[in-house]
C-alpha cells in the first residue's frame, strides 16, 4: 500500500474484522471518521494476537502519522541553560510542551495504571492512551505478556505497585523505549507518603534508565491528571528529586527532559529552574 488512504482503509476493515462487537460497525467515509473509528478499536482491544500482515500496514500507517505530527529530536529541545538559567544541571534539563509521543528520545514515561494494559476509553486524551495509540497494538501485548510473567510469580492478583517502573519497546514511536510507571493517587488530600511516593516514582525512572544505558530521558507530569496530585507540588518534587538523583551520579544522563502539556504547568517548571 502506497498511501495513507489506503492503509487507513485497510486497518479499519481489518480491526472491525478482528472485534466480534463491532466488526459490523458502519465505517464513515470521511478521513477524520475513519481515524477516530480505528483509534478507538485499537484502544478498546483486549492484547492478543494480529495477523502479522495488518500489523506490517498499522506500523507503516502509525509511522507516517507521527512523521506528519512532527518529530522532535532531541537536538531541537534547547537545554534551560541556554534560556538563562543558572540551575546546577542547566545543561542536562529542558522544558518541553507539547505531545510527548513525538519525542524522539531514548525513553519517555508513561503515567500508567495498576493493570499496566493502557487506557481502554475509545479516544481518551490521556497519556497513557495517546502512547498505546500510537506505539500500536504490539505495546499493549507486550504490556500483557509481562503481566503474566509477574503473576505467575506473584500470584493471578498482581497489580503493579505505585512508584515501580515497568521498561517496554517504544514500538512506532519516535522513542526507543517506553517507561511506564504507576503514580500515587491523591483521594482527599495530600500526604507526606504520597509525596515520597511521587518522589520514587522519578527516581526509580532514573534508576531504570541508569541500568539499561538509556541516556535521554521524557518525563510526563506524573499523577497530575485524574491521580488528583496538585500540579504545583508535583512540579516541585520532580524538580527537587531529579536535581538529587542527578548530584548523586554525574554525567549519567545526558539529558532530563520535563514534559508538559499545560501552559499551567510549563510556569511551575519554570518557576522551579529559572
Amino acid at each position: 500500500m502506497n498511501n495513507q488512504e489506503e492503509r487507513l482503509e485497510y486497518l479499519v476493515e481489518a480491526f472491525k474484522e478482528d472485534s466480534e462487537e463491532y466488526k459490523n460497525i458502519k465505517t464513515p467515509s470521511d478521513t477524520e471518521g475513519k481515524r477516530i473509528t480505528l483509534r478507538s478499536l485499537m484502544n478498546i482491544r483486549m492484547p492478543k494476537e494480529m495477523p502479522p500482515e495488518v500489523l506490517a500496514v498499522q506500523d507503516e500507517y502509525l509511522k507516517e502519522r507521527i512523521s506528519e505530527n512532527g518529530i522532535v529530536s532531541l537536538s531541537e529541545i534547547p537545554e534551560i541553560a541556554d534560556q538563562g538559567s543558572s540551575h546546577a544541571f542547566a545543561d542536562q534539563i529542558s522544558i518541553w510542551q507539547g505531545d510527548i509521543t513525538r519525542l524522539e528520545v531514548d525513553a519517555i514515561v508513561n503515567a500508567a495504571n495498576s493493570q499496566m494494559l493502557g487506557c481502554f476509553v475509545p479516544m481518551h486524551n490521556c497519556i497513557d492512551n495517546c502512547i498505546h495509540t500510537f506505539a500500536g497494538v504490539q505495546l499493549r501485548a507486550e504490556c500483557n505478556r509481562r503481566m503474566q510473567e509477574l503473576r505467575n510469580r506473584y500470584g493471578r492478583d498482581y497489580e503493579q505497585p505505585t512508584s515501580v517502573p515497568m521498561l517496554t519497546d517504544g514500538y512506532n514511536l519516535p522513542a526507543k523505549k517506553v517507561i511506564h510507571i504507576v503514580g500515587p493517587i491523591v483521594q482527599n488530600h495530600l500526604t507526606p507518603q504520597l509525596e515520597e511516593e511521587l518522589a520514587a516514582c522519578y527516581r526509580s525512572t532514573l534508576d531504570m534508565c541508569r541500568e539499561n544505558g538509556l541516556k535521554s530521558v521524557a518525563f510526563c507530569c506524573i499523577s497530575t491528571g485524574v491521580f488528583c496530585f496538585p500540579n504545583e507540588r508535583a512540579a516541585e518534587i520532580a524538580v527537587k528529586t531529579v536535581t538529587d538523583w542527578l548530584s548523586v551520579h554525574p554525567g549519567t544522563m545526558e539529558r532530563v527532559v520535563f514534559n508538559v502539556f499545560k501552559d499551567e504547568d510549563r510556569e511551575y517548571y519554570e518557576q522551579q529552574l529559572f
